[in-house]
């Protein structure tokens, strides 16, 4: 067939090679040497088959949690029991496809494995019972994620991406105090990272487990430079504009500041905030990362200015945090003049210089956003500058079945934000019975109060409620409210039209 003087482009193929073992492995490289990128993922892709807001935290219509049980009722006690037992069997049944992942040789069907390990850990393995059927079958987890990880099989992005999630939400699961997971993993997921030819959402993930694992499983034990302090390092370069001779995306940027971050709660405020100039021997991590946040904060990228500015506002919180006992703390009018303040600092100028664009990403507005993107970043903005700009602590309610905790601190919202990612649908049940989020977030259970039977939900819980009748009526108030204003006009004789 005639090409009419023009040649058809080879599109370059990956080449499969054996290693010393005999095992297949994918080829990164081309013909001509170059380094073959991964098919690319979309920036909102999840290994999550439901969604994040699920009623009935993934457990199915007949499984019921504890906190819903009346104890004096025999009957409904036995469900409860039974339930659990339910979700044992569901947890250990899906765990054991771990095993046969290795030898799977369709990619579609070990993804598909991979979700329904997540689903598993993060939304059946609840309370000691399920952290000891994880830990019974850590060791073939661990075989699987790792072997997808290293290209063996010829893994896709999408399962490289799912078993990163895997792990980060095992880690969450098995707890702290887990230096032995710290160490199993930092030699794979660091070279994950620093492989420039892998995929941006893939290297992500990666980050993020690898924070995640030093967070809740790492201690102060470990050997220097596989410690929590080698991360938060490790976070700071791949912050940057390029890394390792090539340019970092948006995406993963914004991956290592929020990182950077989560690691940041683990150290003390001096070491990240403390500080006057440069030639300060003990120079706050924080403050040498000011002039890269102000840049990111200049990005067109809106996930990168929201991570920069949550950067800012922690750093900027422990400041004045700096000397200041608690009743100190609270009194704002003081705040200024302490210790904590940057005024006659070297990072003042730059300080009056990030408030201004903060200011102005609060109040933002034209037509290269949508309504939804400029609602929620003036929402997120907002509350960055009360504390840059006004000194005022931030606040978040949690609330789940038995009991609330309000949290008073980027710190505490920083570490909500990052396990809520983590555990997607299953975080309200993780964090019910789960002891070590309990104890980071000092979640206290109310258990005074007697639970809610069916025609009790219905009355203060429904959408026909008087509680849900009354938001309504409140809402459709403020709507017509808005309305008017729009359409009050004024004469020239300043008489109403």
């Amino acid at each position: 067939m005639a090409n009419h003087g023009r040649e058809k482009k080879v599109k370059p193929q990956r080449r499969k090679k054996k290693n010393k073992d005999g095992i297949t492995t994918q080829d990164n490289t081309d013909d001509d040497g170059g380094v073959l990128r991964d098919i690319e993922l979309p920036d909102d892709w999840t290994v999550a088959a439901t969604s994040v807001g699920s009623s009935n935290f993934g457990l199915d219509d007949d499984d019921l949690l504890l906190a819903d049980i009346d104890e004096n009722n025999v009957e409904e006690v036995n469900r409860s029991l039974e339930a659990a037992a339910a979700r044992a069997s569901k947890l250990a049944d899906a765990l054991s496809i771990a095993t046969t992942m290795t030898s799977e040789k369709r990619a579609t069907k070990r993804e598909g494995s991979y979700r329904v390990l997540f689903k598993s850990i993060t939304q059946y393995a609840t309370g000691n019972e399920g952290m000891e059927i994880l830990q019974s079958r850590w060791d073939s987890v661990l075989e699987a994620c790792l072997y997808t990880l290293q290209g063996k099989g010829n893994s896709t992005p999408a399962e490289q991406y799912a078993a990163c999630r895997v792990l980060e939400a095992s880690s969450v699961v098995l707890g702290e105090d887990r230096d032995d997971i710290a160490e199993n993993l930092n030699g794979p997921l660091k070279k994950i990272i620093n492989a420039t030819g892998r995929v941006a959402q893939v290297r992500s993930a990666a980050l993020r487990c690898l924070a995640m694992v030093h967070f809740i499983c790492g201690t102060n034990c470990l050997e220097e430079g596989e410690d929590a302090t080698a991360v938060l390092a490790l976070c700071e370069k791949v912050s940057a504009e390029s890394y390792r001779g090539e340019i970092v995306t948006p995406l993963l940027r914004a991956t290592a500041l929020d990182c950077w971050s989560l690691l940041s709660t683990t150290f003390s405020d001096a070491l990240i905030a403390a500080g006057d100039s440069d030639e300060d021997y003990n120079l706050g991590q924080g403050l040498q990362l000011l002039p890269l946040l102000a840049e990111c904060l200049d990005s067109t990228d809106q996930s990168l200015r929201r991570s920069a500015g949550e950067c800012v506002s922690l750093i900027h919180e422990c400041r004045l945090n700096l000397g200041m006992d608690e009743e100190d703390a609270a009194n704002r009018s003081e705040r200024a003049y302490r210790r904590g303040s940057w005024d006659g600092s070297e990072w003042e100028v730059l300080m009056d210089e990030v408030k201004q664009r903060i200011a102005e990403l609060s109040v933002e507005s034209g037509h290269h956003m949508s309504k939804k993107d400029k609602k929620e970043q003036r929402a997120t903005f907002r509350d960055f500058m009360s504390t840059i700009v006004d000194d005022e602590n931030p606040e978040e309610i949690v609330n789940w079945r038995g009991g609330k905790v309000t949290l008073n601190s980027w710190q505490d919202i920083i570490k909500l934000n990052f396990v809520r990612h983590c555990l997607q649908g299953g975080f309200q049940i993780q964090l019910m019975t789960n002891e070590t989020l309990q104890a980071i977030f000092g979640a206290v259970f109310d258990g005074s109060g007697m639970p809610l039977n069916q025609l009790e939900k219905r009355m203060y819980m429904s959408k026909t409620s008087e509680a849900a009748k009354a938001a309504d009526k409140a809402m459709t108030k403020q709507r017509r409210t808005r309305t008017n204003v729009k359409n009050h006009f004024l004469t020239a004789d300043g008489e109403d039209i």
